[in-house]
């Protein structure tokens, strides 16, 4: 076993002087340059339930059922049944690590997102022969051909409804205005050139899908696998921050400074990503559904971000594979469904969104939004304020409420001072603690959307409810009211530089 596990601190310096990232591997690169970031094993794994349940003890946090930790991002080189695979868990699995990938100061994250939202780059089309992701092509046509026997799908826990793959991004168009769209979406491996596919309340390449239905078409699509990191989180946004026909590959542009290349696929009328590890092209067929979990009958989907095994979908479309191209050596890329990748990756441009639209309505009343990872990234935010009159008083709430309309699956907000790390949980509960009474401090707004997966949001939960994914949203105000704002200072310690006196936890003494 090779390892990088040292701690380490990401410097400014360590990121001006990197490589530049455009695609899974030179993302990986930049990872093995910086002690700590990335694990690698020889040691054979099988993907159907292990390769999670290592990961789950290595790195995995998020709302996985403890024991869990933060750790590295972990390459298994050895899959059982798969002699020529590589499986990577973890990229994104750490707010630490996503500030190497992306250039930016962990906490800087949000305003890093929010940039590149406001400064889009479009992508742009490339040739064939100047496509990573179709160095290999296997098409659905050859009598050999067997999507389970391709590509090592994980089945993150023994009750799966089957293999899932967890990162697969799903480039769909708009049938009508050719408008593309780019989602992370539950695919579960049904046969070998069939996929099961959901959609959530919304989603825009389901209204594709939907349009092309009533007219009887099928809808192509790619599915790509092995990605910059920036083509993942930037497709992690939602609307109102990117409407129906916005092009998120536009905010990998963005944050890259340089448009993501497509190419057009080899078997349907679509684009993928050009330098994917793996790409499956299909078709979304209409008037097709499958039960999600028609070959192992488990009842459950897959574990989803709130921490729970969703249940398995009763009628779900199906995706009619056509080809998979790769490129040589491919790098299969995977995550731990409620673990802190899940909150890299919904929660930083859930961040972001809120930051654009509060510093839109109130300029630097907001220094930071924290999508905090026991929401997975989407039930909880914590929004930090700078209060400096009364009147501020009620305009931190109004952030509250702008916050819960800009981003709808967001359940419960927590509002606090500009003396509290809205990063440190510590921090935060102390001053829910100490600021906070819950019959004067706490907003109740009854009765709207929420999100399906979190199973508190139903009528069996809560009578009052109409339907599944409708919730009671609060907002729990922690700061301190303004007019008692001196007795709810902090005391206050001398500064010093701690360096000469500890130099090993910061880094070489200064002196």
């Amino acid at each position: 076993m090779n390892s990088r596990t040292d701690a380490a601190k990401l410097e400014p310096s360590a990121i001006d002087a990197a490589e530049p990232v455009n695609d899974l591997r030179s993302a990986l690169k930049r990872l093995c340059a910086v002690p700590g970031q990335l694990l690698e094993t020889d040691r054979e794994v099988d993907p159907h339930a292990e390769l999670a349940g290592v990961y789950k003890r290595i790195g995995a946090g998020g709302t996985v059922q403890r024991p869990t930790r933060l750790g590295p991002a972990m390459m298994f080189k050895r899959i059982k049944g798969y002699p020529q695979s590589r499986v990577l868990v973890g990229l994104m699995a750490s707010r630490e690590r996503v500030g190497l990938l992306l250039d930016a100061e962990p906490r800087r994250l949000t305003q890093r997102m929010a940039q590149a939202v406001r400064n889009p780059i479009a992508p742009t089309t490339v040739a064939q022969g100047n496509s990573p992701c179709q160095e290999v092509v296997h098409l659905a046509s050859d009598p050999d051909f067997d999507l389970r026997k391709l590509i090592p799908a994980p089945t993150n826990t023994e009750s799966d409804a089957g293999p899932f793959l967890c990162l697969g991004l799903v480039l769909g168009s708009d049938p009508d205005t050719g408008h593309a769209d780019v989602t992370i979406h539950r695919l579960c491996v049904q046969g070998r050139d069939e996929l099961s596919i959901f959609f959530a309340p919304g989603r825009h390449i389901d209204a594709f899908r939907q349009e092309a239905e009533q007219r009887g078409q099928a809808l192509p699509v790619s599915i790509n696998m092995g990605l910059d990191p920036a083509i993942h989180i930037g497709a992690c946004f939602e609307a109102p921050t990117t409407p129906f026909g916005f092009d998120e590959l536009s905010i990998a542009g963005g944050l890259r400074g340089k448009p993501v290349e497509l190419v057009d696929c080899v078997s349907v009328n679509q684009k993928a990503i050009s330098r994917a590890e793996i790409v499956i092209e299909g078709e979304i067929l209409p008037n097709v559904r499958v039960v999600e979990d028609q070959n192992t009958h488990t009842g459950h989907a897959m574990p989803e971000f709130p921490g729970y095994n969703g249940p398995a979908n009763p009628s779900l479309p199906v995706i009619k594979v056509k080809a998979v191209t790769m490129r040589r050596e491919a790098i299969m890329q995977t995550l731990v469904g409620p673990g802190e990748e899940h909150t890299s990756l919904a929660g930083i441009p859930t961040e972001a969104s809120i930051f654009n639209a509060l510093e839109a309505a109130m300029p630097g009343f907001v220094s930071q939004v924290y999508a905090h990872t026991a929401g997975g990234g989407k039930l909880l935010a914590v929004i930090q304020v700078n209060k400096k009159s009364a009147f501020d008083d009620g305009r931190a709430r109004q952030a509250a409420i702008i916050a819960l309309g800009v981003y709808s699956e967001l359940k419960n907000v927590i509002l606090v001072d500009a003396d509290v790390d809205p990063f440190d949980t510590n921090d935060v509960m102390w001053a829910m603690t100490t600021r906070y009474q819950g019959d004067v401090s706490t907003m109740f707004l009854p009765k709207i959307n929420g999100h399906v997966l979190d199973p508190s949001q139903s009528p069996e939960f809560n009578p009052a409810l109409p339907a599944r994914g409708v919730t009671c949203k609060t907002v729990f105000d922690c700061t301190a009211p303004f007019h008692l704002r001196a007795e709810f200072e902090r005391a206050k310690f001398k500064e010093v530089d701690p360096r000469p006196f500890a130099p090993e936890l910061f880094g070489g003494n200064d002196e």
